[in-house]
């Protein structure tokens, strides 16, 4: 974008990669979407910036969490979001979205991953050991498995991993579990693109 003459800011979300914050490899919603706004802060302060003509570009996760920013800050005047992953959609019902009949998560199953991640937040204050990952109460079923595999093809990988992301606490999954940013689009900004 820079290279296309825009002025152009990236940023890791809080907790992970070079942004600051600990603990570390934790999923907070609601501060990644206030990276979003806390970037068009910065952003709006330069002078060579014209506020109102401020737009943002999320990839993966990101695609969620700037959708989720702009339903909520009208500064943000355009959205493109590049292969968008709803964290939280994917944790209710199944990494792959299930697109295969039977492989959506029951709310059985659901309530069973909560518990292990509440089961863990006593043992991690307790001093026990911090567990990553999605639990071990709901095993993976094939189209879930199959999206675990393609993302790790990126982000365990020289090009997409860093040693402060992924992957993420075990105990962020009731964060993550009540994460919708599709549930309230009524004032959509003036591009929503989403490519997958």
């Amino acid at each position: 974008m820079a290279e296309r003459g825009f002025v152009t800011l990236a940023f890791d979300a809080s907790y992970n990669g070079e942004s600051g914050g600990r603990p570390r490899h934790i999923a907070s919603l609601e501060t990644f979407v206030e990276d979003f706004s806390a970037a068009v802060d910065c952003l709006g302060t330069r002078r060579y910036v014209a506020r109102d003509r401020i737009g943002v570009i999320g990839v993966c996760a990101s695609g969620g969490f700037s959708l989720s920013a702009a339903q909520i800050d009208p500064r943000l005047k355009a959205v493109a979001t590049v292969s968008m992953y709803d964290m939280g959609r994917a944790y209710r019902d199944g990494q792959g979205y299930a697109p295969a009949p039977g492989e959506r998560n029951s709310v059985e199953e659901r309530k069973r991953a909560l518990a292990e991640a509440a089961a863990q937040r006593w043992a991690e204050f307790d001093g026990g050991k911090v567990r990553y990952g999605g639990g071990s109460t709901v095993p993976l079923k094939p189209s879930q498995q199959a999206a675990a595999d393609e993302s790790a093809t990126y982000y365990a990988t020289p090009r997409g991993a860093h040693p402060r992301s992924h992957p993420l606490t075990l105990t962020s999954l009731g964060a993550i579990a009540n994460f919708m940013p599709l549930a309230q689009i009524e004032l959509p900004p003036p591009a929503a693109v989403h490519r997958g």
